[in-house]
């Protein structure tokens, strides 16, 4: 009998994160029906999920009855309905953290995304949070935005672990992985020990979104991979740099790198394309539930990421080629990933508030 898909990128070194939470997902045990049988390990969330999850059904409206019913305000209100869910969800992959020693088993909820520029505010809140969620695997998911990496290392070193998001590029990445290890240089210089645990969240599929007009069909859908393959050599001369070894003798843990945004969005491309692609020890890859289920039907291991990324250098050079700006277009992506997850943070409120008034 051949090992399940999912438990054979497990055996390789790779962990399997949902990307998703619903309170149907617990209230079912679908949640922990994936844990004990597909090898998930961790769960990550984002304004947009809460959006559909809130909007789309009416598991919360007893609670939002309530809540509004105290007098809190809508973000209030939906801060408290979502650490209820992640402490749950926690709760469920806390022997999974117990049993790697503190490395797997995080859920992670974000900061308000009207504070993506925000770095006084944004360690502010990220501190509240971590403190009302009393779970030590949740993560407080930050955006590598410039004005977050200063919070980043703020968060860090006052042994908040933070999930970086918005990632879209090595030099993004590497700018993530600086600001955790400041953070941690920072605990050590003060006594205090390197045990605040990071990851660093690429996006993937959102690459070839944008080029796949304007580009020929053989490079399609080969810009995300070539990127993920540069931003895990980065991440593998990370772990190797002088600089990190010298925390590890501490007692310091690398900042894991994640592969995030992992649903092919093309409908052409095989749905599995940015698991597959992306095999690699000792990293993450969260997926959408779809992506999950069809990854364990029909999904394989043919291939591991080297760790000097391979090939990928001719594929951004052929996209250079073609007349994409790979810095640009990173900033861009960044900047309209921070958009989008304002437009749903908005909606989100919007639905909230909505309900508030209706069961009122």
């Amino acid at each position: 009998m051949h090992a399940a898909p999912t438990y054979t990128l497990r055996q390789l070194g790779q962990s399997l994160w949902l990307d998703n939470i619903t309170r149907a997902l617990l209230d079912s045990g679908t949640l922990k029906r994936y844990i004990d049988t597909m090898s998930v390990t961790g769960l990550t969330s984002n304004p947009t999920i809460f959006d559909h999850a809130i909007s789309n059904s009416a598991d919360y409206d007893e609670d939002i009855h309530r809540l509004s019913h105290d007098g809190l305000s809508t973000e209030a209100v939906f801060f408290d309905l979502a650490v209820h869910d992640l402490r749950r969800a926690a709760d469920l992959f806390a022997p999974i953290h117990a049993c790697t020693g503190t490395v797997d088993g995080f859920v992670s909820l974000e900061v308000s995304p009207l504070l993506a520029y925000e770095t006084d505010a944004t360690v502010k809140q990220a501190i509240l949070l971590h403190n009302k969620a009393r779970r030590d695997n949740l993560f407080i998911k930050i955006p590598g935005t410039p004005e977050g990496l200063p919070a980043i290392e703020q968060a860090i070193f006052e042994g908040v672990p933070v999930n970086v998001t918005l990632l879209f590029s090595p030099t993004q990445y590497e700018a993530a992985a600086d600001a955790y290890l400041r953070g941690l240089e920072r605990r050590v210089a003060n006594g205090r020990p390197p045990d605040t645990r990071s990851v660093a969240s690429l996006f993937v599929s959102r690459w070839d979104r944008a080029v796949t007009d304007r580009v020929e069909p053989p490079l399609r859908n080969t810009l995300g991979l070539a990127i993920g393959a540069q931003c895990y050599a980065a991440y593998r001369a990370m772990l190797e740099s002088d600089r990190f070894q010298r925390l590890a003798n501490t007692g310091a843990r690398p900042q894991r790198l994640l592969f995030a945004s992992t649903g092919t969005k093309d409908k052409a491309a095989s749905d599995t394309l940015y698991i597959s692609g992306l095999a690699a020890p000792n990293t993450i890859n969260t997926m959408p539930e779809e992506t999950l289920l069809a990854f364990l039907d029909h999904g394989a291991v043919t291939s591991v990421l080297p760790a000097d990324g391979g090939g990928s250098s001719s594929v951004l050079a052929a996209h250079t080629a073609a007349g994409i700006d790979l810095v640009a277009l990173a900033t861009q992506l960044q900047q309209d990933g921070a958009k989008s997850f304002v437009a749903s943070w908005t909606n989100l409120l919007a639905a909230i508030e909505t309900k508030c008034k209706a069961l009122a």
